[in-house]
């Protein structure tokens, strides 16, 4: 980790960018990838899982038999917390539900707006170098509140032709049936165009690998939605003096793990931290089965010192960093002060990886910055919001000069007509 000591406000820029990734390279890969997938349908899914998967597969539907077989498998210490997981999850995203409020806006004026379920949508979970059954949950746990009516799942097979048995358990738990032995650029194609065995949805969510996000963002342009702009994992996280390094080293750590184009941030404004985190934070990174991923990742990352409060939380919402840790005395002041970032974990004993699991909240978060503007995935993902109105003849007697008056000035006299004609 490179260490900057209370940097001018002129290099903030410069310090928060992120490992620099370029989409030039695989754009082409992946759009020869969408393209024959939009041709050659089922075909194309299952030459591109020998060619990247190195398995041959005579279906890519999961079947009854081969789910029965799959939960047999997953250990009953898995199902607990699988399932534990599952329960706060689908506690904190029911409370989520809204209300339709209607508001009289004037007599005989009633407007209103109502959550409609979008129709179908894609879930992609990643299983290359690691298997994110949690995903599943956090994308289906709201998908399966917001009752929408087709619910897509592909990931990867391995070389069995098998998804991992922990995925499907927790698809079950959603109530998620259809499930697709797909991955990479062609499944997130297969969920956008539809294939012979694949049903196109309207929205597609999850994370994935640069060819993965290459995808979503390619089809976006399509006219199909995408849950947000994604990258590389992130976490930011700041400490005081009294802060425990071995709690602060575990969390930086349980983030660079996720991969080499990971970054992680420390911010602090007690100048020996450093210094007594470094141990610490070698010792733990030596005893990783991950070590090579986090190491390359804490290449990408920087440990700065500030003398201010303050300053510490205008970096911070300037970085927007899809998970923020505060390991302060006064957190609860601090907090009050994030304006940007995905999830906000508060006090020595919150550490990110609750939330990436089990406490509730929603682990698929915007990365790169777009924290600045967009929220994680939560129930109001899986939703659209329609207004509606309806307007008396009391109505839009009290209401119609308004609009006359205001059709005439944008010269748009149709508009104008279809409030005199009412009024005559």
């Amino acid at each position: 980790m490179k260490y900057f000591l209370n940097p001018p406000i002129a290099d903030w820029n410069q310090l928060i960018k992120r490992p620099s990734l370029s989409y030039a390279d695989i754009e082409s890969v992946v759009k020869e990838v969408i393209e024959k997938v939009k041709k050659n349908g089922d075909k194309a899914l299952i030459d591109y899982a020998l060619q990247f998967d190195k398995v041959s597969l005579h279906s890519l539907w999961v079947s009854e038999i081969e789910i029965e077989i799959a939960i047999s498998q997953v250990s009953t210490e898995l199902k607990n917390a699988i399932t534990q997981a599952f329960k706060n999850i689908n506690l904190f995203h029911q409370s989520q539900k809204e209300e339709v409020k209607k508001i009289q806006t004037l007599s005989g004026v009633t407007c209103w707006r109502e959550s409609k379920a979008i129709d179908k949508v894609g879930l992609y979970v990643p299983g290359g170098t690691a298997p994110l059954f949690s995903t599943v949950l956090m994308l289906g746990v709201p998908a399966s509140i917001a009752q929408c009516k087709e619910i897509i799942l592909a990931s990867p097979p391995n070389a069995k032709g098998e998804i991992h048995p922990a995925i499907i358990y927790a698809a079950s738990l959603c109530g998620i049936k259809k499930i697709f032995k797909s991955g990479g650029a062609q499944a997130i194609a297969a969920m956008a165009f539809g294939t012979e065995s694949i049903p196109s949805v309207y929205k597609i969510f999850g994370p994935g690998n640069p060819y993965v996000t290459a995808a979503k963002q390619f089809v976006q342009k399509e006219s199909l939605s995408i849950d947000m702009p994604a990258g590389p994992s992130e976490v930011l996280l700041i400490a005081d003096e009294r802060a425990n390094p071995e709690f602060v080293a575990a969390d930086l750590l349980s983030q660079a793990e996720h991969g080499v184009d990971s970054q992680v941030i420390l911010l602090t404004n007690d100048a020996k931290f450093w210094d007594k985190l470094q141990p610490v934070l070698q010792a733990q990174l030596h005893a990783l089965p991950r070590k090579n991923i986090a190491e390359k990742a804490l290449d990408n990352s920087k440990v700065i010192l500030f003398h201010t409060w303050d300053e510490i939380m205008a970096f911070s919402n300037l970085y927007a960093p899809e998970h923020l840790i505060i390991q302060t005395q006064n957190y609860e002041e601090l907090a009050s002060k994030v304006s940007n970032a995905g999830s906000v974990f508060l006090g020595d004993y919150t550490p990110e990886a609750a939330g990436d699991y089990a406490s509730g909240t929603n682990h698929t978060l915007p990365t790169g910055g777009y924290a600045r503007a967009y929220s994680g995935v939560s129930l109001d993902s899986f939703f659209k919001k329609i207004t509606f109105q309806h307007i008396s003849k009391t109505g839009i007697e009290n209401l119609g000069d308004t609009i006359e008056i205001m059709a005439e000035n944008e010269l748009l006299d149709a508009h104008k007509n279809a409030v005199r004609v009412r009024r005559l």
